[in-house]
C-alpha cells in the first residue's frame, strides 16, 4: 500500500462518523446493510450518512452492491486487511514486540489436537427469549458434548418466549437451565472465557459492545425475530418453527467444522458462509 493510499484512508476514518460506519459495518461482515439500517442503528440522518458512505466507497475500504431496488453497503474485507498489514508490516516494521501480543496462543478454537475439550459458544440477541435461547439448545444437544452452549441479551426479557419453549419441546430439547439473562453476565473477569460469540439478530449485532475477554472468533447469524410476528399464541407457532429451522441448519453446519481445522483465517472463512445460509431450503 502506497503511504499517500494509507493518508487518504486514514484521514477519511479520522472522522468519528465514518469510523463508526466501517466499525458496524465489520460487526456484519460479510454480509452488506441498508443504509436506513445503518443511519438507524447510529442516530445518523440519511444525508449525513449518505457523505460518510460516498467516502468510504470512495477510499475502498467500503464496497456497494444493488439487490433489487436496494443497495447493500459492505466491508471491504481484503482493503482492511491490507491496511492492518501495511500498520503492522510497514509502519510497525514488523517488530515483533507489536505483533506478538496479537499472534501469540491464538491457534483456532476447534483446532486441539485431540480435539477434547469443550469449546465456550455465546448466542447474543436483544430479548434472549427465543432466537439466542434456541440456539443455545441446538449447540448443546447436536453438539453432543463437544460444546459448552451459553445464550445472552443486550436487552433481556423477564423469561423464555413460551412459544420459542414449545418447539424446542417438541423437538426433543431439554428445558432446564435455559433462561433469559444480561449479557454483561458474561463479561466479568470471572465469567467464562468464550471461544465463538455470534449475534443471531441485527440490533445486538449493531450493539457497540467492549472488546471479549480473550478476543473470541465472532460472527454474525442473524435470523428475523418470531417474536414480532407473534399476536396469539397459536398463530404465531409457525413463524418460531421457521426460526427453529434456520437456526438448525446454521448451527448443524458449524458442529460438522473438522475439530482438527487449525487455521483460524479459514475457520473464519467457514464461520462466515454459515451465516449466508438461507433460512428456506
Amino acid at each position: 500500500m502506497e503511504i499517500i493510499t494509507a493518508a487518504d484512508i486514514f484521514s477519511i476514518l479520522g472522522h468519528p462518523d465514518r469510523l463508526s460506519v466501517f466499525r458496524l459495518l465489520m460487526r456484519f461482515a460479510p454480509r452488506g446493510q441498508r443504509p436506513t439500517e445503518i443511519a438507524q442503528a447510529l442516530g445518523l440522518k440519511q444525508n449525513t450518512l449518505s457523505h460518510h458512505l460516498r467516502d468510504l466507497v470512495a477510499c475502498g475500504m467500503v464496497r456497494v452492491t444493488r439487490q433489487g431496488r436496494s443497495l447493500y453497503y459492505c466491508a471491504n474485507l481484503d482493503m482492511a486487511e491490507t491496511l492492518i498489514g501495511y500498520l503492522a508490516l510497514d509502519v510497525g516494521r514488523a517488530r515483533p514486540d507489536l505483533l506478538a501480543p496479537l499472534t501469540a496462543g491464538r491457534p483456532s478454537p476447534l483446532g486441539g489436537a485431540d480435539g477434547q475439550n469443550a469449546v465456550n459458544v455465546l448466542f447474543v440477541c436483544s430479548g434472549n427469549s427465543a432466537r439466542s435461547i434456541m440456539a443455545e439448545a441446538l449447540l448443546r444437544d447436536l453438539g453432543a458434548g463437544r460444546f459448552n452452549a451459553f445464550s445472552a441479551g443486550t436487552c433481556p426479557a423477564n423469561a423464555p418466549n413460551r412459544a420459542a419453549l414449545q418447539v424446542l419441546q417438541q423437538n426433543g430439547h431439554d428445558l432446564r437451565n435455559l433462561q433469559s439473562q444480561h449479557i454483561r453476565e458474561f463479561q466479568t473477569a470471572d465469567a467464562p472465557q468464550m471461544d465463538f460469540v455470534f449475534t443471531v439478530c441485527d440490533m445486538s449485532a449493531a450493539d457497540d459492545c467492549a472488546p471479549w475477554q480473550g478476543y473470541p472468533m465472532t460472527g454474525h447469524w442473524g435470523v428475523p425475530d418470531p417474536v414480532l410476528a407473534q399476536t396469539e399464541q397459536d398463530a404465531a407457532l409457525p413463524v418460531f418453527v421457521r426460526t427453529y429451522t434456520a437456526l438448525r441448519r446454521k448451527i448443524a453446519a458449524f458442529v460438522a467444522l473438522p475439530v482438527t481445522m487449525p487455521d483460524r483465517a479459514a475457520l473464519q472463512t467457514r464461520i462466515d458462509a454459515i451465516a449466508l445460509i438461507q433460512q428456506e431450503a
